[in-house]
Order: structure tokens, then C-alpha cells, then sequence
């Protein structure tokens, strides 16, 4: 399925005849209004270390237990994702947003993972100790899709922080969320 949906056209698939797709800017202004958790993805390996910050990560399913991470294959951080083969789901709490910020731009890789804490698990990528929760994980398969690629990773590690409040990015800005106390 996976291999007939990288080589599918989506102009072949257009059988009312609609205009042709929207314009970048429209598309990406629309996409800021659709609040997603902050994450820092990191990989350790033999291609060496590296992480970016990303919203564009979801569950897949919960058996296997499986995610899926999108990629842009212009990043300078692509071929050691590529190479490694695993990497870290960081899901940043309220606190972390200058480490997002860092994650995000051209900061060299040794001054990105200086300003937090790591350890590791199973795959040896880097979890940072305060995440809200990390998800290890090797990556099964990857597909094109557009400018990115699509990876599909079965975590074979989880590590649940104590954060009580979480970290959106909507609207272009940072959101910290707080969970609600229980009586």
C-alpha cells in the first residue's frame, strides 16, 4: 500500500475536475491554526547525532505501537536520520520553548544538545529527561510525500515525565497547557 501511495499522482486522481492545488502561502497560513504538541526529534548512531524540532508527528497505532514523524529531506539533519535508522520523540513541556527555538534553527548540533539533559534507552538516541514524555523508537519504513518524508517508527521505549503542563505551537506562537487538578 505504502509503495503504491509514494508513486501516486495526484493530478491522475481528479475526476471532478478541480482547480489545481492552493497556493503555498494560503496553505501554510491555514496550517498555523492547527495547534500541534512541540517536539525535538533526536538520532544517535553511526551517521552521528543530530535532532530538529517538529510538530508534524502523530500516533499511528497501538499495536505495534507506532508513530509517525514527517521529515523534510532538504534539513541538514536528513542523512543522519536516514543513516541511523532510530531516533527519539521528545514531546517538550511548558518551560522548553527556548530548546524548541534552538532545535528549530541553524544552531550547531553540540550547542542544541548542551542545553539540556540526555539520556538513553534501547536505541541510544538522546531523551531529554524533562520531555513530557519520550517515545524511543526505530524507524520501520519511510515514504515520500511532497518536500518530505513520511517515517513510520515503532517505539521499543517509553519514559513518562512528571511535566503537569504541556507545550503547543498555534498561531505561529508557543502555548504552554496546564492539566487541571483532580479532586
Amino acid at each position: 500500500m505504502l509503495n503504491s501511495m509514494a508513486s501516486h499522482n495526484p493530478a491522475s486522481n481528479n475526476p471532478a475536475g478541480l482547480p489545481p492545488g492552493l497556493p503555498k502561502a494560503d496553505y501554510r497560513n491555514a496550517m498555523a491554526r492547527l495547534g500541534a504538541a512541540v517536539n525535538i526529534i533526536t538520532t544517535d548512531g553511526p551517521a552521528g547525532r543530530a535532532g530538529f524540532t517538529a510538530s508534524a508527528v502523530c500516533s499511528v497505532t497501538d499495536e505495534p505501537p507506532m508513530l509517525l514523524v514527517c521529515l523534510n529531506r532538504s534539513a541538514s539533519v536528513y542523512p543522519a536520520f536516514k543513516a541511523n535508522g532510530v531516533l527519539c520523540v521528545n514531546v517538550l513541556a511548558a518551560g522548553h520553548q527556548t530548546l524548541s527555538t534552538l532545535f528549530g534553527g541553524k544552531t550547531p548540533m553540540d550547542e542544541r544538545f548542551a542545553a539540556g539533559n540526555w539520556s538513553r534507552k534501547t536505541t541510544g538516541s538522546p531523551m531529554l529527561d524533562d520531555a513530557a514524555v519520550s517515545f524511543d523508537c526505530r524507524v520501520l519504513h519511510a515514504t515520500h510525500a511532497g518536500t518530505h518524508d513520511v517515517l513510520f517508527c515503532e517505539a521499543v521505549a517509553i519514559a513518562i515525565g512528571g511535566a503537569a503542563q504541556g507545550l503547543i505551537y498555534f498561531d505561529r506562537r508557543y502555548h504552554e497547557i496546564a492539566v487541571p487538578p483532580q479532586h
